[in-house]
């Protein structure tokens, strides 16, 4: 027991949570998946759900649930299924519908007992947000931040910066799993995280099966009819330097929704809540605080 508190205790990087950092919340998809999520700050202010990206987890939003937001909102976080600490089925019955996806929002947001919410999506999870918004609506939702998410496949407006390293990733041999999910990580920053998190981030990453990363990416977005239709707030956030998603793709997300609004994080690359927290947390508390008092 000394040895393993050691290690707990042993200095570490920007992506491990300390024990009972986060109250855990037990939740259950309708297809009998468990998902593993967390509620962190004040249970009676209003609540804020974060949707992370492709092979990613919960700790990727350790910098908002540690920051400000804490104070002002209830922030909700969950690893998607196969990824993280939730469970990993490997039939393609589990990943290839949209209302699969949103069951699994509305399954987190029941479970936290959540009457209204501003969805945060990153990367992949802004397409899951989307599936959300398309299969159950709006009623449950105050607003939606886009994070870095290429939400059409119409050429020119998806980023083609992971296209060649998608195959290693989806590979069966582990040290080609390795090294093209490694660059693919790099390449989620134009800031760098220092050595010791690269390495944490790198090792939750790696807990996605090659067979999962291929069925999550197989599905399409959704119609460019179905955007127009939301009327939410919608704030787009793009670092100009990200290297995996297209500015084009970030200006059409803004476009598309009638309330869409872009914001553009200089030197930034694709995780701008990481490399730029204090502009991210502060933008983001102004945006769902706007978006929870026009509902009132």
């Amino acid at each position: 027991m000394e040895e393993d508190s050691e290690i707990v205790d042993a200095p570490r990087g920007a992506a491990l949570a300390l024990p009972d950092e986060a109250r855990p919340l037990e939740v259950m998809a309708p297809d009998g998946i468990r998902l593993s999520a967390q509620s962190w700050g004040d249970p009676g202010k209003p609540a804020i759900l974060f949707v992370h990206g492709f092979g990613q987890c919960h700790l990727s939003f350790l910098k908002q649930v540690r920051g400000p937001l804490g104070r002002f909102f209830h922030l909700l976080t969950f690893d998607l299924r196969g990824h993280g600490a939730s469970e990993k089925p490997l039939e393609e019955r589990h990943y290839a519908k949209a209302s699969i996806w949103a069951d699994d929002i509305t399954a987190v947001l029941d479970a936290a007992r959540i009457e209204s919410a501003v969805l945060v999506g990153w990367s992949l999870g802004g397409r899951i947000a989307i599936d959300y918004l398309a299969t159950c609506g709006t009623r449950r939702v105050a607003g939606l931040n886009l994070v870095d998410s290429s939400i059409s496949d119409r050429p020119g407006l998806r980023g083609t910066g992971s296209a060649r390293l998608r195959p290693l990733m989806m590979d069966a041999d582990l040290s080609r799993n390795i090294a093209g999910t490694r660059e693919f990580l790099r390449r989620c920053f134009h800031v760098q995280p220092d050595e010791l998190t690269f390495q944490e981030i790198l090792a939750y990453n790696m807990l996605v099966p090659p067979t999962v990363r291929r069925m999550v990416l197989s599905r399409p977005a959704q119609e460019e009819a179905v955007l127009r239709s939301v009327k939410l707030p919608v704030l787009v956030t793009f670092g100009e330097k990200d290297a995996l998603a297209s500015l084009e793709g970030a200006r059409y997300a803004a476009s598309v929704f009638p309330n869409g609004r872009l914001s553009l994080y200089p030197d930034t690359g694709h995780s701008p809540f990481f490399e730029a927290a204090e502009r991210f947390d502060r933008e983001l508390s102004a945006f769902a605080q706007a978006c929870f008092a026009a509902r009132t």
